[in-house]
């Protein structure tokens, strides 16, 4: 999901203008921790993710004053936070893979025929995808959930981690093929012809 333009821009000026009328700051709180909130879930499952989610908002109001505000957009700066929240509970995410591997998909898929057969497939490969992601290092891990999970572009993963673009990618290609590996080479949500 890409922020629109005129978002991007307001994101930097939301800070800035926080900086004499704190109040200003809610509206970035407003926009993005929803996004934050999918993102933490994921990996940490919904009990930790409402604390992780509300800390990273007070770490980044924290240091607004240091915000580079030629970055427009401050998606990766929040994402990059979380992400860095989400190692200190690094228990509490291996203990959600190991869950994960040992339990059916919760909830329905909504959708035509065809997302539900894929759901299904997918499913059914869910413990050796829970197996791999535990088995990743943390940096690939980080890049490859801020890519699937968070939705950012390499350039703002390289941003949120404070890693150039290059190491962005050659982590997500080693964490791709380690789980591609795991699950056999196949990818469980495209049919086989």
């Amino acid at each position: 999901m890409t922020v629109p333009p005129t978002a991007r821009e307001y994101d930097a000026a939301l800070i800035e203008s926080s900086l004499d009328d704190p109040e200003a700051f809610a509206a970035l709180f407003d926009r993005y921790s929803g996004m934050l909130y999918r993102y933490v879930s994921r990996r940490l499952g919904p009990e930790a993710a409402e604390d992780v989610v509300g800390e990273t908002f007070l770490a980044a109001f924290s240091k607004r004053h240091r915000y580079d505000l030629a970055q427009r957009d401050a998606r990766p700066w929040l994402f990059g936070i979380a992400t860095k929240l989400v190692a200190r509970h690094h228990r509490t995410e291996a203990a959600r893979y190991r869950a994960l591997r040992r339990s059916p998909v919760d909830g329905s898929v909504e959708g035509p025929a065809d997302r539900v057969a894929a759901g299904v497939t997918a499913s059914a490969s869910r413990p050796a995808l829970a197996e791999a992601l535990s088995g990743l290092a943390r940096g690939d891990l980080d890049v490859l959930l801020l890519v699937a999970w968070g939705d950012l572009a390499y350039e703002e993963v390289a941003r949120a981690l404070g890693i150039p673009v290059g190491t962005v990618r050659s982590r997500l290609n080693r964490a791709r093929r380690k789980v591609r590996a795991a699950l056999g080479d196949t990818d469980p949500t495209r049919e086989e012809a």
